[in-house]
């Protein structure tokens, strides 16, 4: 089975916006955005993922990507 890979950082990127900033304008702890960012989640809350959006302007498949095995 696949799975679902988080590309946060090359949106950041993309966006120019640092951790710190983003975790700011969603309303999450650095070290939380942090474990996203890096793919050390197994879940993510639907209203945090709709916030990442909002503070990226961009949309939830921007940063969700599926890698078969």
């Amino acid at each position: 089975m696949g799975k679902i890979v988080l590309r946060l950082d090359r949106m950041m990127v993309e966006r120019r916006m640092s951790l710190n900033e983003l975790a700011d304008r969603v309303g999450i702890s650095n070290v939380n955005l942090s474990k996203i960012k890096n793919n050390k989640v197994t879940a993510i809350r639907f209203q945090t993922l709709a916030a990442i959006c909002e503070a990226l302007q961009c949309q939830a498949g921007d940063i969700l990507e599926y890698q078969e095995d």
